[in-house]
C-alpha cells in the first residue's frame, strides 16, 4: 500500500505542475463603492481503488470536476456563484448550481445574505478535514446549501448566533436521474412509485456558537455550540404535511496545529407516508437512496497540521469517524471512516485518503444502506484526489 501512495503522489504532483497556468481574474476594487469581481475556477482529477463485495479499480487517474467560481465584494456588498460539471461516463453528464447569493453587511460582524447558500447547522459548512467527507454529507446535514435567508451577528460575549429561514431546496439540474442531480442530498421525487414522493419548505434554522475564553489562552481556543432546525415536509401522494425537527451540538478545540471537532445530534422526520413510515427517499449526485426517518448522528474530526515542511508546503493527517445509529427497530447503524493526509502546496491539493464503511450508499452499499441496510460488510475505498486552483 506505501508503494502505491507514493507512485500515486508522484504521478498526481506531476499532473499538477504540467497544468496550464491559469490565474483568477479581477474586476475593479473591492476597497471602493463599486467592488470588485472575481472569477476563478477549479480542476480535479482522481484515482479511486474500490474494495467491495467485488474488487473493482479505475487503474488510472480520471477527470473528476470542474468548478467555475465568481465573487463580488465591496465594503457594504458581496456575493458568491458556483456552478460544477462532474464527469461519470462523460464530460459533463452531471452538472449543478452549487451556490448564488448576495449579502450586505450591517457593519463589520453582522450581515445578511440571501440565495442558495451554505444552512447554519452544525459547527460549519464542513465538519471534517477530510476530501470525501462523513457519512453525514450523504444526509445532507453538512455541506447543504439552500435557498433562503440568513442573519449572522455576534456579541460581546464572543457569541456567534444564526437565524435563517430557507423556503426551499437548492433545485435538481442536469443529470440522468428523475430529481437527483443535486449537490445538497434533499428528499425528493423518487423514479420509484413505490417509494416517497417528497418536498422540504419553510426550513427554520437557529446556530449559537460560543467561545470559551475562560479556557483560551495564546495556544489553545475552545468552543462550544448547538444548531436546530425546523421544517416542513410535504407529502406529494397524500397531499398531507410532516415535518424534520433535528438538531446538533458540536464542540471545537484547536491546540497550536492540533484540531479537534466533535458533533453529534438526532435527526427526526415524519414524512406521512403510509407505504414509508420508517424512511424517505433522498437525492444527490445524480442518485436516489433511502434515509431512516429518525436517529442519531456523529462525527469526530482529528487533524494535525505540520505548517511550511518545505518551502509552501503543508501536510495535515487526519482522522474522521462518522455514523448513523437508527432508532428504527431492525435496520442495521450506517458507519463511515476515514484516515488520510492533505498535502497542500500553494494553489494545489492532494489528498489521499482511505475509506472504511459500512450500510454506505456510496461506499459499496446500495440504495436502501441509510435504511434498513445492506449486507453489513465493511466496504473499503483507496480515494486520492488532486485539486488545482486557480
Amino acid at each position: 500500500m506505501k508503494k502505491v501512495y507514493v507512485n500515486i503522489g508522484i504521478s498526481l504532483f506531476t499532473v499538477g505542475l504540467s497544468v496550464p497556468v491559469f490565474a483568477e481574474v479581477t474586476f475593479g476594487n473591492a476597497k471602493t463603492e463599486l467592488g470588485a469581481v472575481t472569477v476563478s475556477g477549479t480542476l480535479r482529477a482522481k484515482y479511486q481503488d474500490k474494495y467491495y463485495s467485488e474488487s473493482t479499480s479505475d487503474q488510472k487517474i480520471k477527470f473528476d470536476a470542474a468548478i467555475l467560481n465568481v465573487a463580488y465584494e465591496s465594503p457594504d456588498w458581496f456575493g458568491k456563484a458556483q456552478y460544477r460539471c462532474y464527469q461519470y461516463d462523460k464530460f459533463c453528464d452531471f452538472s449543478t448550481l452549487v451556490q448564488a447569493y448576495a449579502g450586505y453587511r450591517l457593519n463589520t460582524i453582522d450581515n445578511i445574505t440571501v440565495g442558495l447558500q451554505p444552512i447554519p447547522f452544525g459547527p460549519d459548512r464542513y465538519w471534517d478535514t477530510s476530501f470525501y467527507a462523513g457519512i453525514n454529507n450523504t444526509m445532507g446535514l453538512q455541506d447543504a446549501l439552500d435557498l433562503g435567508v440568513n442573519y449572522h451577528f455576534e456579541l460581546p460575549s464572543a457569541t456567534k448566533i444564526d437565524l435563517a429561514y430557507f423556503a426551499t431546496d437548492g433545485g435538481n439540474y442536469h443529470g440522468t436521474s428523475k430529481d437527483s442531480a443535486r449537490y445538497t442530498a434533499n428528499v425528493v421525487t423518487s423514479s420509484d412509485p413505490l417509494k416517497t414522493n417528497l418536498n422540504e419548505k419553510n426550513m427554520w434554522m437557529a446556530r449559537v456558537d460560543q467561545d470559551l475564553k475562560f479556557l483560551s489562552t495564546d495556544d489553545l481556543k475552545v468552543s462550544v455550540g448547538g444548531s436546530y432546525w425546523y421544517s416542513d415536509i410535504e407529502n406529494k401522494k397524500t397531499s398531507a404535511d410532516g415535518n424534520r425537527k433535528t438538531w446538533a451540538v458540536f464542540n471545537r478545540i484547536n491546540y497550536k496545529n492540533l484540531n479537534v471537532v466533535l458533533t453529534g445530534g438526532r435527526q427526526a422526520i415524519s414524512n406521512k407516508d403510509a407505504l414509508s413510515p420508517t424512511n424517505s427517499t433522498f437525492g444527490s449526485f445524480d442518485g436516489e437512496y433511502d434515509i431512516a426517518n429518525k436517529g442519531y448522528f456523529y462525527t469526530v474530526d482529528i487533524s494535525y497540521t505540520f505548517k511550511n515542511v518545505k518551502d509552501s508546503l503543508n501536510v495535515t493527517p487526519y482522522v474522521v469517524f462518522s455514523g448513523f445509529n437508527k432508532k428504527q427497530q431492525g435496520f442495521d447503524d450506517s458507519q463511515r471512516n476515514i484516515v488520510g493526509v492533505a498535502w497542500n502546496y500553494k494553489n494545489v491539493s492532494l489528498y489521499t485518503e482511505y475509506l472504511m464503511s459500512k450500510n454506505d450508499p456510496f461506499v459499496g452499499g446500495t440504495d436502501s444502506s441509510l435504511a434498513a441496510g445492506d449486507d453489513g460488510k465493511w466496504n473499503k475505498l483507496l480515494n486520492v484526489m488532486l485539486v488545482y486552483n486557480f
